[in-house]
């Protein structure tokens, strides 16, 4: 076995072994990769618009994001208060509205019928500490992975190189060139990948946020940034954001609630089949059915982590089969059997 077969060996087997022993620190890693792409790309955006150098575009962009936040939280953050405290008080309010229809109907009085208050409020008696101490416990543990990735990122992307040769070093010397263009192709990938996704956002939030307001639907600013923070999440996250806009549509009146649904299959329809397809053409060509069938994979065995990175793992995942096996593997071998022919002709 040659040096190179034992490097590529040793590298898949001890991505193996990651895979296998600690798969959710794989995630968070990825994700700090992800935010790593993002923080470096803006940075050297600015590089070449300002004509510093990257690491001060790096510390501009980031200065310039710390800053957008803290402002965003400074003004908005009162009003966002007071509507998610608005939204808390009326949910209870529309799933009376909604119960007082369902009883208007024949079929809806029986199954209410058939359903026991009284069993109910026992079982969620029962189940309220399991679930408070189950909720403190994942809370905690999410901003545990936040403070994480954000770490990551930020040590990523001062310093790619370090990480990115280090990468290249567990493979021969006969193979780094091609394992250096390897990564560099896979962060153009994610970074056309968050381009695209963080446009998609903006497009979603906006026009879900206008057309709730228009349509007056209480709490439209915090129901657009729901829809556009979900929309990170494709396929399922517009459905899930819905949701809350759905009840409180209901609470006014069942009517506001059909042209609210028209409204989010509207916006979804407009940057499912338009705007998203037009942003990633010629950049991230990702089949659908493998985007959902990895949805699926990861959000059972991981959780929201795992639905959230989805995507863009199924993007970087299919840049690697496509480079080191299809190209890499099998075109070589086409070529050296081809040479092998021609030489015993």
């Amino acid at each position: 076995m040659s040096r190179r077969q034992v490097s590529l060996l040793v590298v898949a087997a001890v991505l193996a072994l990651l895979l296998v022993l600690a798969p959710r620190v794989l995630l968070v890693v990825f994700a700090g990769v992800l935010l790593a792409v993002f923080l470096r790309g803006g940075g050297d955006a600015i590089a070449r618009w300002t004509g510093s150098g990257k690491d001060w575009g790096l510390g501009l962009f980031t200065v310039l994001l710390a800053g957008l936040a803290v402002g965003i939280g400074m003004v908005a953050a009162p009003l966002l208060a007071s509507q998610l405290d608005e939204l808390w008080q009326e949910v209870p309010q529309a799933v009376r509205t909604i119960r007082k229809w369902v009883e208007s109907w024949a079929w809806g009085r029986w199954i209410l019928d058939q359903v026991d208050p009284a069993q109910l409020m026992s079982k969620a008696g029962g189940g309220a500490a399991k679930t408070a101490s189950t909720a403190i416990t994942t809370t905690f543990g999410a901003l545990g992975n936040m403070v994480l990735i954000l770490f990551l990122g930020i040590y990523m992307a001062a310093e790619p190189r370090l990480y990115t040769r280090g990468i290249e070093a567990l493979v021969a010397p006969s193979l780094r060139p091609r394992a250096a263009a390897f990564l560099g192709e896979l962060r153009e990938t994610l970074q056309q990948w968050l381009v695209a996704q963080l446009f998609s956002m903006t497009i979603v939030g906006t026009l879900t946020g206008l057309g709730l307001w228009l349509l007056g639907v209480p709490l439209a600013l915090v129901l657009g940034i729901i829809a556009a923070l979900f929309t990170f999440i494709p396929n399922i996250g517009p459905v899930l954001s819905a949701v809350p806009a759905l009840l409180l549509a209901l609470a006014e009146e069942p009517v506001l609630a059909v042209w609210v649904v028209a409204l989010y299959l509207g916006v979804q329809t407009l940057e499912s089949y338009f705007i998203t397809p037009l942003i990633q053409e010629r950049r991230v060509e990702l089949p659908p059915a493998l985007v959902i069938s990895v949805q699926l994979l990861l959000g059972v065995l991981f959780g929201v982590l795992g639905l959230a990175l989805a995507t863009p793992l199924a993007a970087a995942g299919l840049t690697t089969v496509r480079r080191l096996y299809v190209d890499t593997y099998l075109e070589s071998a086409e070529e050296c059997q081809a040479a092998r022919q021609q030489a015993a002709g």
